[in-house]
């Protein structure tokens, strides 16, 4: 999909706002969550707003939400404190809200991929999840990513969690024991997957595949959190997973 190099927007009408690719973390000005890679931005006022939030449709649907019509916000509506019912994370900004049932979404949540796929296996996006997510343990609310084995599961909200965690260690120059610790928080996807597959025919090989497409996932969810599937971001969380 292309887009324009310049737009104006009415949440920043005094100047135009131009399409940039930033290898810099930023926070975007309309949803308030975290962003890199493609935004448009006013260098004059440091203004800036995901690709994602900048071009949101005004009326939406979601395959979770089959009875729902999404309608967006730019402020969240009524007086009591929101959550994004994907990611669980305050909503704060720009944002997706059904009045019919009162559900929200962040706008780059919204654009998370249901199927991620190489080719030969998948990790789907749930609602919910029936098995412990590999990093806070807990089933809870909130969508996660599960692998098709069932032994890989993640909530989105973790997926953030980490990606702010990789960003403190390692785009904010904290020391080496700092980013070493924040390394060992991560989970090793291998050995939570290897009793899994230990014993089956061809084990080796199951596990070796399941790590890597669980790898990539990370890098896929992180760069759809950030409004930009292309962030440079994955290399970044990527340094941090441990296979």
């Amino acid at each position: 999909m292309k887009f324009d190099k310049e737009i104006h927007h009415r949440v920043h009408s005094q100047h135009r706002l131009k399409l940039e690719f930033t290898e810099t973390p930023f926070t975007c000005d309309g949803c308030k969550e975290a962003g890199i890679g493609l935004k448009y931005t006013c260098k004059v006022c440091e203004f800036d707003l995901h690709k994602t939030c900048a071009v949101a449709p005004l009326i939406i649907t979601h395959p979770f939400y089959e009875r729902c019509q999404f309608q967006f916000y730019y402020n969240p509506p009524g007086k009591g404190r929101r959550l994004c019912d994907a990611c669980r994370r305050e909503v704060c900004g720009f944002v997706y809200h059904c009045n019919k049932c009162d559900f929200d979404m962040h706008p780059c949540c919204v654009n998370l991929p249901r199927v991620l796929d190489d080719g030969e296996t998948n990790i789907y996006l749930c609602m919910k999840i029936s098995d412990c997510c590999l990093k806070c343990g807990g089933k809870g609310h909130g969508w996660a990513y599960r692998s098709k084995c069932r032994s890989y599961n993640l909530h989105v909200a973790c997926v953030k969690e980490l990606m702010m965690e990789s960003w403190q260690a390692m785009c904010l120059n904290l020391d080496k024991k700092k980013a070493r610790e924040v390394q060992s928080k991560i989970p090793s996807l291998k050995e939570t997957l290897k009793n899994h597959h230990r014993g089956s025919k061809g084990g080796n090989g199951k596990l070796k595949k399941c790590c890597e497409i669980a790898g990539g996932a990370i890098r896929l969810i992180v760069g759809a959190m950030l409004g930009d599937p292309s962030a440079v971001i994955a290399a970044v969380v990527g340094g941090f997973i441990s296979v």
